[in-house]
């Protein structure tokens, strides 16, 4: 799976005054801390930002300034900010570039169900993926992302001014007009497909409002979910890899609890990855008082949890791959596990915050075709 992008922004929120109106939100309408806090956070997303493009676009858009800025990893600046459609803002808001694990994630729950088929089901079951993926990934994680926007918009002002709403190209009302409209939208599809497939309990319909409420505690206060480091990086790492699993094997078969408990604990190997992108953080993290897991323990004791955690879930689910009699789904599961091992001893043990942006490209295409082996292996097994 592609990296899970965490805006800049998630890391450092709560120091900041509470606004009223959105004009205000430019560097100058900011209280600022100190100014060496302001530095770490400013640096901190910078490179950020700057490793994202290089991880997750990677060759897609490299030197297209434009691809790039519409898939939501490079902001606009100065003058050229004049020349951009208000369309190509307002589809830069809900980062396209978030959309693609959300996208494999629904076709492993398609190829989890044993029902969905290319050619004699066309082209009734390959239209309902792709609306399956519409909702799921435009709809839904749109939605997501144009709200976490909005309730970081005043420590975008500090990190990243030229982001849509800091610098006042897409108003308080643009906004509500967007959210409002994906969440339709994404609900329409949803009760549609449910029809469509005959279901008596409307699941799609149950699993969108579920991850809708997750998506607004994630970013909005009170909950604000990502302010915890680890009940928000798993509820991101669960919406990015159960959600999508449970909408596609919903749509096309039967959605059991076994199967929802191997895809959370999937979702933990996915928190495992999302730590990863705090190493390079820690000294910004622990000068704003944030708790992510390299503050709390350290470098040298979180990099082993970061790895146990990763290697632990993913041969948790191998051992399940045997215990069901799949066990040449199995071995080929243990079989991409051992080069993120290889990776992590290479890259990631002996420099966790140098090598990150390594050890990810290095080790999850094959934590990524691991959860499409066990699709295909639950797709396969007669019971389930």
């Amino acid at each position: 799976m592609s990296s899970v992008r965490r805006p800049p922004s998630t890391r450092a929120r709560a120091h900041l005054p509470a606004r009223s109106s959105l004009k205000p939100l430019t560097r100058r309408g900011v209280r600022r801390d100190s100014s060496s806090r302001r530095r770490l956070v400013s640096a901190r997303a910078a490179q950020e930002s700057d490793e994202e493009v290089s991880g997750v676009v990677g060759g897609l858009g490299k030197g297209n300034a434009n691809v790039q800025r519409i898939l939501g990893f490079r902001q606009t600046d100065g003058a050229e900010a004049e020349e951009v459609p208000k369309w190509q803002v307002m589809v830069q808001l809900s980062k396209p570039g978030t959309w693609v694990p959300v996208v494999w994630g629904v076709l492993c729950g398609a190829a989890a169900s044993g029902n969905f088929h290319w050619i004699e089901g066309f082209p009734r079951d390959v239209s309902q993926s792709l609306a399956c993926i519409i909702l799921s990934g435009p709809c839904l994680t749109g939605f997501t992302q144009t709200i976490n926007d909005w309730y970081d918009r005043e420590i975008d002002a500090i990190n990243e001014p030229n982001r849509p709403i800091p610098s006042g190209r897409v108003t308080g009302t643009d906004v509500a007009i967007q959210a409002i409209g994906l969440l339709v939208l994404g609900f329409a599809i949803a009760i549609n497909l449910d029809q469509a497939r005959g279901h008596e309990f409307p699941t799609l319909t149950c699993i969108a409002i579920f991850g809708t409420i997750i998506s607004y505690m994630y970013s909005a206060p009170p909950f604000k979910l990502k302010a915890n480091g680890w009940q928000g990086t798993y509820a991101l790492g669960a919406s990015y890899i159960a959600l999508p699993w449970w909408a596609g094997q919903a749509l096309f078969g039967e959605l059991t609890l076994e199967i929802m408990l191997v895809t959370l604990m999937y979702s933990v190997a996915g928190l495992g990855i999302a730590i990863v992108n705090d190493f390079k953080s820690i000294e910004g993290d622990r000068e704003l008082g944030l708790k992510s897991l390299p503050v709390q323990f350290g470098v040298d004791t979180a990099k082993y949890i970061t790895v146990g955690t990763i290697d632990g879930f993913q041969l948790l689910v191998a051992a399940w791959l045997f215990g069901i009699g799949e066990k040449w789904y199995g071995l080929a599961l243990l079989g991409l596990i051992v080069p993120q091992v290889v990776a992590q001893i290479r890259y990631f043990i002996p420099d966790p915050i140098k090598n990150d942006v390594k050890y990810q490209a290095s080790a999850q295409p094959f934590l990524v075709l691991g959860i499409l082996t066990t699709a295909f292996a639950v797709g396969h097994n007669p019971y389930h």
